[in-house]
C-alpha cells in the first residue's frame, strides 16, 4: 500500500472517544490489526499515539514517517510482565502502610471479647456491604457455605465480578452452595447460583432461609432487611458454630441441584413394596406406622429398608431418607399399596 493512501483519514478511526490508558480503544485496534495486515502505518495515523505506550507500534528505522507493528506474540507477554511489576508495586505499598498503621492500631483500645461489638457490625449501604463481603472473600482459603435467594435481592456475593470466586477456587476454597431450583419437578441444568466461574456442589431444598454467608467458619454475613441495604457481619465464634451447624443440617435434608450430581439409580432391581416403603420412610413414618400402612408385619418392612439401605449405600436411617430423595428412586411409580383388609 503507498505511504500516500496510508495517509488517508478513515471515518470510523477518527471519532476517538476518551478511553483508559490501560485499555486499547476501538479505534486503536482496527490501526493494529492494519498495521498487522499492512505491516506498517504512517507515523501520523489516527490513533497510533494511542499504540505507542503500549509498544505496539514502532518507528521504522528505514523509512521515516513510517511505523512498524509488534508482533503480539511478543507484545502480550511484555504487557503482562509491566502489569505484573504495578501489582507487585502496589503489594509493597499496601505492606509499608501496613507497618506504618500498625503502632497506630497497637495504640487502639482493646475491644472486651465479650462485648457485642467485638462479634457484631452492621453494614449499611450496598458499596460498604460489598466491600466487606469481598474482603471475606479474598482472606477465604478452605471453604464458602452460601444460601442464595430465589429473589434477585438480598444477595450478598459480587455476582458481577466472577473472577473474585475463580480465584477462591483455585486457592484450593470449596463452595457449597444451598439454592432453590428454577423448576421443581427435576434438577436444572448445570449454571452455578454463585456464578459460571464456580463448579462447587450445589443442593437445593423446597424452602430455604434468607440468603447467608459463612467464610472459612469465622466470619459471616446476613442480611438484616428485605432490600439488601443493610447486612450484619458476624464474627462470633459460638454464633458462626450455631449458624455452620444449622447450614449443615439442611445441607444433610437437600438434594442435588444438577442433574450431573445426583447419584446413579441402582443396577439391581427395586419391587414396588420397596419402592412404597422408600416414599414412606422419607415422610417420616417409623417401622411400625410403615408396617400398619403396607399390611406387612415389622420385621420384613425392616428387611425391605435393609435392602434399600444396601442399594444406597447408607449407613444410618437419616443419611438412608437423604439418599433416598438424592437417588431419583421416588420419580419411578410406585403404587400405594393397602393393607389386605381394604
Amino acid at each position: 500500500m503507498p505511504d500516500g493512501a496510508m495517509r488517508e483519514t478513515d471515518a470510523s478511526l477518527s471519532a476517538h472517544p476518551p478511553h483508559a490508558h490501560d485499555v486499547l480503544c476501538e479505534q486503536a485496534r482496527a490501526l493494529y490489526a492494519r498495521a498487522l495486515r499492512d505491516g506498517r502505518v504512517a507515523a501520523d495515523a489516527p490513533h497510533a499515539d494511542c499504540l505507542r505506550p503500549f509498544g505496539l507500534l514502532h518507528a521504522d528505522p528505514g523509512v521515516p514517517g513510517r511505523l512498524l507493528p509488534a508482533a503480539p506474540a511478543v507484545a502480550l507477554p511484555r504487557l503482562l510482565a509491566d502489569i505484573e511489576r504495578r501489582v507487585a508495586g502496589h503489594r509493597a505499598l499496601a505492606a509499608r502502610l501496613a507497618a506504618a498503621f500498625e503502632p497506630f492500631i497497637r495504640a487502639e483500645p482493646v475491644a472486651d471479647p465479650d462485648s457485642a461489638a467485638a462479634h457484631l457490625t452492621v453494614l449499611k449501604g450496598v458499596p460498604r456491604i460489598r466491600t466487606a463481603v469481598r474482603q471475606a472473600l479474598a482472606d477465604a482459603r478452605e471453604e464458602l457455605l452460601a444460601i442464595q435467594p430465589s429473589r434477585p435481592r438480598p444477595r450478598l456475593l459480587p455476582h458481577d465480578e466472577p473472577w473474585r470466586m475463580a480465584e477462591f477456587v483455585a486457592r484450593g476454597g470449596q463452595p457449597r452452595t444451598l439454592a432453590r431450583a428454577p423448576v421443581a419437578c427435576a434438577p436444572p441444568p448445570r449454571s452455578h447460583p454463585l456464578g459460571p466461574a464456580v463448579d462447587g456442589e450445589a443442593r437445593t431444598l423446597d424452602e430455604l432461609p434468607p440468603c447467608l454467608i459463612v467464610f472459612d467458619r469465622r466470619v459471616a454475613f446476613l442480611p438484616a432487611d428485605a432490600h439488601g441495604e443493610i447486612a450484619f457481619e458476624v464474627r462470633s465464634p459460638a454464633l458462626i458454630s450455631y449458624v455452620a451447624t444449622a447450614f449443615d443440617v439442611l445441607w444433610r435434608l437437600a438434594r442435588p441441584l444438577y442433574r450431573e450430581d445426583a447419584p446413579p439409580l441402582p443396577d439391581q432391581a427395586i419391587s414396588p413394596v420397596q419402592l412404597e416403603i422408600a416414599r414412606l420412610l422419607t415422610e417420616g413414618l417409623t417401622d411400625t406406622e410403615i408396617a400398619s400402612r403396607t399390611g406387612m408385619n415389622v420385621r420384613t418392612v425392616r428387611v425391605h429398608i435393609a435392602k434399600v439401605a444396601q442399594l444406597l449405600g447408607s449407613t444410618s436411617r437419616t443419611q438412608l431418607g437423604y439418599l433416598i430423595s438424592r437417588s431419583g428412586l421416588l420419580e419411578r411409580r410406585s403404587p400405594r399399596l393397602l393393607p389386605p383388609d381394604r
